[in-house]
């Protein structure tokens, strides 16, 4: 790799042929409201939804802000992201049955982990007329823990503590009997039992999550998100698991079970939803090389976020001097990383799939009030910035877009700087 090759790593971005209209906010919250004002403003001003597009570096810091400006300002979003299946409670609920499975004998709160997940009886064969006291209530778990005595045991053995501890209901001892019950893991037993807990949080587990919700109800969609996807994962785990002992790479265990779900749970599936005309699409930064509309929102251009900091080990100066292929340090291939290689492509084509023009928009504080500096990425395009008086303008009632903006919508070059 010759010097020039390696410093290409890091060579200026070719400048777009469309308007890049920039515009900073005082905050995260801020900013997600100005850039769904934005969109609702463009879109009142006679820019169909479908040719507007978010786009995010990442999109877990921002879903939540973006979500509510998006209801705030009657915008109807579809966040095209991949679920962490993962850090939800579903999936959470089979780990957690798989850990009390595993072994001759386990703690108790090991044991109780599932009914603080939700865990329910599944009714296959029909209505259950005790269904309104599943799942078990937190603070009942809580009261369970406390009077239950300590140290690991036997499912059958817990079952004797619990009919013999004074204040623990029935219900502890029947979730104990279905643990005791449940047979050695092979690809039969584990679609059954785990079917049947992901299916009795189908039938309760659910309703608690939205009764508990927000009006937006975020959690509750991405409860049934991961509902569909651990249903899949379960389907898979008893296919995949027959294949493994068949080839003899894994053991007849509930802790190996466990550790197969992982290996399924972490390969991103893809897409949640599929285009709707008549919703906002916002992507993650990683999915618009594609994309192809007039108008982009490029969201969260930070120095910390678009690009991101490589977490190398290696001081900068060391990799300036690989970057630089100088004396020794020519034969060491460098990392597209140190200089937000990855990052710096996703803006390019964040900014060029863009027709008309690219709103890119970035906050300056933190919530402690420490300043955020402005991504250096924007150094490589000539933007027109949004005043603040703009800016207020623009997220007001009358939502009344930027001088740049509006001349673009009425066909003009987009005026001069603000």
């Amino acid at each position: 790799m010759t010097g020039a090759d390696r410093l290409a790593l890091s060579r200026p971005i070719d400048a777009p042929a469309t308007t890049v209209v920039e515009m900073a906010s005082p905050t995260r919250r801020d900013e997600a409201r100005s850039a769904m004002a934005a969109a609702a403003a463009l879109r009142d001003r006679g820019v169909p939804v479908r040719d507007l597009a978010v786009a995010v570096r990442d999109l877990d810091p921002y879903e939540e802000p973006l979500f509510r400006a998006a209801l705030q300002y009657e915008v109807a979003p579809v966040f095209w992201t991949q679920l962490r299946v993962t850090r939800t409670r579903p999936y959470a609920l089979v780990e957690s049955v798989c850990e009390a499975l595993a072994g001759n004998s386990v703690d108790r709160e090991t044991l109780l982990r599932p009914l603080e997940l939700r865990w329910s009886p599944a009714t296959a064969t029909g209505p259950d007329p005790r269904s309104a006291e599943w799942p078990i209530e937190p603070e009942a778990v809580h009261r369970a823990a406390e009077l239950l005595p300590d140290g690991p045991r036997s499912p059958p053995e817990w079952v004797e503590a619990i009919e013999s501890a004074d204040g623990v209901d029935d219900r502890f001892r029947r979730f104990a009997e279905w643990i005791a019950a449940a047979p050695a893991p092979d690809p039969a037993s584990v679609a059954s039992l785990l079917g049947e807990a992901v299916e009795g949080y189908v039938d309760r587990g659910l309703s608690e999550t939205k009764a508990a919700d927000s009006p937006a109800l975020l959690d509750t969609e991405t409860d049934a998100r991961a509902v569909v996807r651990v249903r899949t994962l379960v389907r898979q785990l008893r296919h995949k698991f027959a294949d493994r002992l068949e080839a003899g790479t894994l053991e007849r265990s509930w802790d190996d079970v466990a550790d197969l779900a992982g290996v399924i749970a972490t390969q991103r599936p893809g897409r949640r939803e599929h285009s709707n005309a008549r919703a906002l699409d916002v992507f993650e930064a990683n999915d618009v090389w594609a994309l192809d509309v007039p108008y982009v929102i490029a969201v969260g251009l930070t120095a910390g976020e678009w690009p991101r900091p490589s977490q190398s080990v290696l001081p900068p100066e060391f990799q300036e001097a690989v970057l630089r292929g100088e004396g020794a340090s020519g034969s060491l291939a460098p990392q597209p990383a140190w200089v937000g290689g990855r990052d710096r492509d996703q803006f390019a084509d964040a900014i060029r799939a863009a027709g008309r023009c690219v709103v890119v928009t970035r906050h300056t504080r933190t919530p402690d009030g420490d300043d955020v500096a402005r991504s250096p990425l924007l150094d490589h395009v000539d933007t027109r910035r949004v005043s603040e008086e703009a800016r207020r303008r623009l997220i007001g009632a009358d939502q009344e877009l930027p001088p740049a903006l509006r001349e673009i919508v009425d066909g003009g070059s987009g005026g001069d700087r603000e």
